[in-house]
């Protein structure tokens, strides 16, 4: 019994100092890993390596700021913003490949492996692969901007952001619409804000007592009492054909493009005040409707219309019944006349003659 106690402090004395071996030997290989890392080489390296660090995160806020405080005129806004992004896109590359090379990892077999994966990506992602190029092609034509007003494949609206892969609009009731870049580089594009000016179409009619030199004339001052209508270009006024109703005439008048509302009610409101100062009709369509004077008119109407209707219906009943009638008549002498041959047959026998 005492030789197992004395086995048994024997082997947790030998595991104790073999712990304690194991804590010695890595300690002692932490030391030696410190003293071995903290030479003057490393330290020189590890100062180059954040002196880099901190220059190229200088030099990327520098960018940055130059980009913002260039004048919008020159660079506008959603060609900026997606400037900024292409900067920090580059940075973040160019610090994760800097990184990476503190490790000893070899960049060529890096973009060996990218250039199999961005194949494989490619043929993966073709509609996103689509669109990234029609964005560049977006931004290289400059056919839109931030705030223009534009009409693609049945949809109108605001641009609120331009992006590499869609643009986002709100049309004029405040709906959000997202626009895929591929879609509208393979579809007609209407950019309403494209110009400073615009050219509104009015179109009116006059009646044919009008006279037709009077009419150019009188439709020719309307212009003249709207502040938002442009005097260049000059308006226009010019007959559009001979209607059902009346002469049609056009007026088309110049704007900017940020008063097309005010333009387009105070030149409706104009051509009003100009004809009616002229004393010249615009042509409408016209019902004619008949008023009873009083209710018993109007019942006295519906009483002689359902007469009406019930003597037409009662002379019909007649007629049917007569042609029945005769019909039946016919029927009754017709077979009247078959049963009298039939006995004449019967009574005549030729062998009463032999």
């Amino acid at each position: 019994m005492e030789e197992t106690i004395i086995e048994e402090g024997n082997t947790l004395l030998h595991s104790d100092n073999t712990i304690t071996e194991d804590l010695n030997w890595a300690y002692i290989s932490f030391v030696k890993w410190v003293k071995g890392f903290a030479t003057w080489d490393n330290f020189f390296r590890l100062v180059g390596v954040l002196l880099i660090f901190f220059a190229l995160m200088a030099v990327y806020k520098l960018v940055i700021r130059s980009v913002k405080k260039i004048p919008e005129k020159k660079l506008p806004a959603h060609r900026s913003v997606i400037l900024l992004k292409f900067i920090k896109y580059i940075y973040y590359a160019i610090l994760i490949m800097f990184i990476l090379s503190l490790f000893g990892i070899k960049l060529s077999a890096i973009w060996g492996a990218a250039g199999v994966a961005g194949i494989a990506i490619a043929f993966a992602a073709q509609t996103s692969v689509s669109n990234i190029i029609s964005g560049v092609f977006l931004i290289v034509e400059k056919t839109l901007k931030i705030g223009d007003l534009i009409n693609v494949a049945g949809e109108t609206g605001i641009v609120d952001t331009i992006g590499l892969l869609s643009v986002k609009v709100h049309t004029l009731d405040n709906q959000m619409i997202r626009i895929p870049n591929s879609t509208i580089i393979n579809s007609t594009l209407r950019n309403t804000s494209y110009f400073d000016k615009r050219r509104l179409d009015v179109k009116v009619s006059v009646s044919y007592e009008t006279d037709m030199q009077t009419a150019l004339d009188t439709l020719a001052k309307a212009p003249n009492y709207c502040k938002c209508d442009l005097q260049d270009p000059a308006p226009l006024v010019w007959f559009d054909g001979f209607g059902d109703s009346g002469i049609n005439m056009t007026l088309a008048v110049w704007f900017k493009k940020d008063d097309f509302l005010n333009a387009k009610n105070q030149t409706f409101v104009a051509i009003k005040r100009v004809f009616d100062e002229a004393g010249i009709d615009i042509p409408y369509n016209k019902l004619d409707v008949k008023v009873y004077d009083s209710e018993s008119q109007f019942i006295a109407g519906t009483l002689a219309k359902t007469k009406s209707a019930a003597e037409r219906k009662s002379k019909a009943a007649s007629a049917s019944s007569s042609k029945k009638s005769a019909a039946k008549g016919r029927a009754k002498s017709r077979t009247t006349r078959e049963a009298i041959e039939s006995e004449s047959a019967k009574e005549y026998n030729p062998d009463d003659e032999h």
